[in-house]
């Protein structure tokens, strides 16, 4: 284990942190019996708002591609489940940056 690189060492920290929040949500969730109506419609709102915050930084900073691809991602979203937004908006995506 005196081999591994300081890279090993953070991803295996990051994946221990990921999974302790994960089962700790679990666990507290657990114990009630109902969720308040808010707190199912926030923990619904996890997913879109982690993608908004990975994704908005590419298109504000990184060029007409990437806020092209966010806008219609905006819009497909509005029709389609969020993991066809994603596939979609990733083929958009690639196909803007090849015309570009």
């Amino acid at each position: 284990m005196d081999g591994f690189s300081v890279n090993v060492w953070i991803i295996l920290a990051a994946a221990l942190a990921t999974y302790a929040t994960r089962i700790g949500g679990h666990l507290i969730l657990s114990r009630f019996e109902r969720l308040h109506p808010r707190v199912e419609a926030a923990l619904n709102a996890v997913p879109a708002a982690v993608l908004t915050t990975l994704f908005a930084p590419a298109a504000v900073f990184n060029g007409t591609a990437e806020a092209l691809t966010m806008a219609a991602a905006i819009l497909i979203g509005l029709g389609l489940p969020m993991l066809a937004t994603v596939f979609i908006g990733t083929a958009i995506v690639v196909a803007l940056r090849a015309l570009m």
